[in-house]
């Protein structure tokens, strides 16, 4: 069944380090509590215990998805909870063995029992798991959910398949590949960003879509900001250092500004010469990943792990590119971006533990080498022709993070998938469209033939790859 993905759907504010092993596992927590409620069953409840399988279990300590699930469960909004209150939440849960479900009732939980890590996998997700409450009675209510990336959840009976379908119809131009969001460009004479604004404003007041798409881009400027300026090391163990506080330094010397928007303005004065131009990108990224490593708020773009991708490339247009940039180019750049999103999720996967990297960093500098292109000038056929360049040189990408942390060799995979979206974008530009050999819809199948291919131990397990060739202790 056709899906409606909403940019925003694809463009979604939370919490480090992971969409799929942090977010996710925290959105399904509230669904649970949503159930509890609705099933009128949660003042009854005495016990919850939660069962984490396959990718969750075998990567979840260094994705923190018990940290989000506990955080979940006590009815925290990964939206908007000030992230410096997360470890004060989750130290009292592990000091007093009690949790407030919901932030309703307060139960006993010990944390170290009642989130039970399970290395075999469940058959729909690599990302499954299962919540159980115990009743007074001494009855049992059970749910299993899946992360399946990008911080989507769904259940393996898809209850909201009918919903989405209700949505969809709403859709003015529906989309479910390349070939028909091409279609609506030259039947309509519109660009990818027009078609894509119709839809959303089928779905919500212009008004709020200008306004979240602005919030979504406050969050990218400020989490770059943030990150070139904290340094240290991250948490998790393997003591890597923050680069991205350093190379701004270098870059910035003793500029004057006192908020994101001031510090944009400034970057526009300095040098730009290509060696500059590729620090710049780079420190961009490098800061964002580093801010999402230390559970810092982040915007999924499609996931959290390639959460660098996009705001290193829209910032490198604005600051390097088009000095004028402002609100018009941001929010045609979000919206071209998270449509190329919502086609490879249709067609492919954006989840690690389904694709390997491919499917993150992969899709996230296809997103941002066709949202490039278009506000570079190029035809929707050069836009598409960008983002199938930028996914045809990241085929058969693995994920095999160190120690199971989105730290190595994730946080420097941003800073490559960032170029190669740029360079995607200045071939297409370069290239008459109609020359083009491989259509995106067929390379995002290729994506998906590759990953079924793809030995799960290169799918976000830690069972191969620099996983195993370096461990903790080498770090």
């Amino acid at each position: 069944m056709e899906e409606c993905i909403s940019v925003f759907d694809m463009l979604k504010i939370g919490v480090g380090p992971s969409s799929s092993h942090t977010l996710g596992p925290w959105r399904a927590a509230e669904r649970f509590l949503e159930e509890l409620k609705d099933e009128a069953i949660l003042d009854n409840i005495t016990r919850v215990k939660v069962d984490l399988y396959g990718s969750l279990s075998l990567t979840g300590k260094g994705h923190a998805t018990d940290l989000a699930v506990m955080l979940g469960l006590s009815g925290q909004d990964p939206e908007y909870i000030p992230v410096e209150d997360i470890a004060g939440i989750i130290k009292k849960i592990e000091t007093t063995n009690e949790i407030n479900l919901g932030n309703q009732k307060v139960i006993p939980f010990f944390f170290l029992q009642d989130i039970v890590f399970n290395k075999d996998f469940l058959p729909f997700h690599a990302n499954g798991l299962k919540f159980t409450a115990y009743k007074a009675d001494d009855s049992e209510y059970e749910s299993t959910f899946y992360s399946i990336g990008g911080g989507f959840v769904v259940k393996e009976e898809r209850t909201n398949a009918k919903l989405k379908e209700v949505i969809k119809c709403a859709f003015p131009y529906p989309i479910q590949n390349a070939a028909e969001l091409l279609n609506y460009t030259v039947s309509e004479n519109k660009s990818i960003s027009e078609i894509v604004y119709e839809n959303e404003i089928s779905m919500r007041p212009e008004a709020e879509v200008h306004s979240e798409l602005m919030r979504i881009w406050n969050t990218m400027l400020e989490c770059m900001y943030i990150g070139c300026h904290s340094e240290g090391i991250l948490p998790g163990g393997l003591h890597v250092r923050r680069r991205a506080f350093d190379m701004h330094q270098n870059l910035i010397g003793l500029s004057n500004y006192n908020d994101p928007q001031s510090w944009l303005e400034e970057i526009r004065k300095t040098e730009v010469k290509f060696r500059q131009i590729l620090k710049w990108v780079s420190c961009f990224a490098l800061a964002v990943n580093e801010v999402n490593a230390s559970l810092g708020r982040v915007v999924t773009a499609p996931t959290n792990g390639s959460s660098g991708v996009i705001p290193a490339v829209l910032m490198y247009y604005m600051v390097i590119e088009n000095h004028d940039a402002g609100e018009k180019e941001i929010k045609q750049f979000l919206m071209v971006a998270g449509e190329i999103g919502s086609i490879f999720k249709k067609g492919s996967t954006i989840s690690a533990a389904m694709g390997g990297c491919q499917a993150e960093i992969g899709v996230s500098s296809s997103m941002a080498a066709a949202a490039l292109c278009e506000l570079m000038g190029g035809t929707p056929a050069q836009v598409l022709m960008a983002a199938e360049i930028a996914m045809e040189h990241h085929l058969g990408l693995t994920c095999d993070p160190i120690g199971g942390l989105v730290q190595i060799p994730c946080i420097e995979r941003n800073t490559m998938g960032a170029i190669k979206a740029i360079n995607a974008a200045e071939l297409a530009l370069e290239t008459d469209s109609k020359n083009a050999k491989v259509p995106l819809d067929k390379v995002i199948n290729t994506m998906w033939e590759t990953a079924k291919d793809m030995n799960s131990k290169y799918k976000e397990t830690s069972e191969g790859g620099l996983a195993i060739a370096v461990n903790m202790a080498d770090c």
